[in-house]
C-alpha cells in the first residue's frame, strides 16, 4: 500500500481555498453545495488517474483566493493488478505526476511526486512554512499580474516596514495577529523569519514582498501581518510599537487584514 507525496501549485483565484466544502444549499435544505476547491479537484484527478477511492490530505488549508508553489498533499495507494487499480510503486512517480497533470484543470498543477513512509502526515510532520505577500504601490494599479499583488496608492517606507518586520521573528503569543474567532488552544507561535524586501515592478511604482516562514500560523495571520506592515509602511503605526502591539494581544492595535490574492505558500519543510 505506498504513500505518495505531491507538491501541488494552483492559482486561487477561481477556487474556494483547499479544504472541500459542501455546505447546505440555502434553497433545497435536504441538498448540499458542492464548491470548487483545491483538495476536491486534486482528489478527483488522482482517483481518476488510479482508478480507486483515494482520501487525499493536505498540509495547508488556504483561504479561498490564496496561491500555493509548494502545497503539500498525500495519499494512499492499495493497488490490485486483478482489478486494475491502484499505483504500484514500480510504476514510478514522474508518471503518476504526468498522468494527474493530464486530469486537472489549467489553474492547478501537480510540480512533484514522491514515495514516503506510510505514516507519513502532511499536517502533523511539517516543522517550517513560508509565505509570501506581495504589495505594489504607486500611482499605476497592476494588470497583467492582479490576481497576484495587493496594490495601494499610498508610497511605503521600506526601512520602516522592515525595522516592524525583525521585531516578530521569535517565540510569541500572536494573539494580536489573528482572526477573532480563529478555534485554536493557543495563540503562541515560533516565526524564524519575517523580511520585507524590494522587487521588480512591471509599474512605475515599487513592490515589496514580505517574506516569513514559521512553524505554523493563525488564521488570517499572515494577511494581519502584512496588513500591519503596510500601515507601518505608511506612517499609521510606529515600528518601534511592535512589541507592544504583540503584549497588548488586542487585534485592534495591529493593521488591516489585506486581501487573499497577494498571499501565496511558498514551502513546506519536514524533519
Amino acid at each position: 500500500m505506498p504513500r505518495y507525496r505531491l507538491t501541488v501549485a494552483y492559482d486561487g483565484t477561481d477556487f474556494c481555498g483547499w479544504q472541500k466544502q459542501e455546505p447546505p444549499d440555502p434553497d433545497h435544505p435536504d441538498r448540499r453545495l458542492i464548491l470548487r476547491t483545491v483538495q476536491g479537484v486534486v482528489e478527483q484527478a488522482v482517483r481518476d488517474t488510479v482508478r480507486e477511492k483515494v482520501l487525499l490530505i493536505g498540509a495547508s488549508r488556504t483561504d479561498s483566493g490564496v496561491h500555493a508553489l509548494g502545497q503539500v498533499a498525500a495519499f494512499t495507494s492499495h493497488p490490485d493488478p486483478a482489478l486494475g487499480v491502484g499505483w504500484p510503486e514500480d510504476r514510478g512517480t514522474d508518471k503518476l505526476v504526468t498522468a494527474i497533470n493530464g486530469k486537472l484543470p489549467r489553474d492547478v498543477l501537480i510540480t512533484g511526486a514522491e514515495r514516503v513512509d506510510d505514516a507519513f502526515d502532511p499536517i502533523s510532520d511539517a516543522v517550517e512554512k513560508e509565505y509570501t505577500y506581495t504589495i505594489d504601490s504607486g500611482p499605476v494599479r497592476p494588470l497583467w499580474d492582479r490576481r497576484y499583488v495587493f496594490h495601494t496608492w499610498h508610497e511605503l517606507g521600506l526601512e520602516r516596514m522592515q525595522e516592524a518586520a525583525a521585531a516578530l521573528v521569535g517565540e510569541h503569543d500572536f494573539a494580536s495577529f489573528a482572526q477573532i474567532n480563529h478555534g485554536r488552544t493557543t495563540t503562541v507561535r515560533t516565526i524564524y523569519r519575517c523580511s520585507v524586501e524590494q522587487a521588480e515592478s512591471p509599474n512605475s511604482g515599487q513592490r515589496l514582498v514580505i517574506r516569513v516562514s514559521g512553524s505554523g500560523f493563525l488564521y488570517n495571520m499572515v494577511r494581519i501581518i502584512a496588513g500591519t506592515l503596510m500601515d507601518v509602511g505608511r506612517g499609521k503605526i510606529d515600528p518601534a510599537s511592535m512589541g507592544e502591539i504583540l503584549a497588548s494581544g488586542d487585534r485592534r492595535r495591529a493593521g488591516v487584514t489585506l486581501p487573499p490574492q497577494g498571499l501565496r505558500l511558498e514551502w513546506i519543510r519536514y524533519g
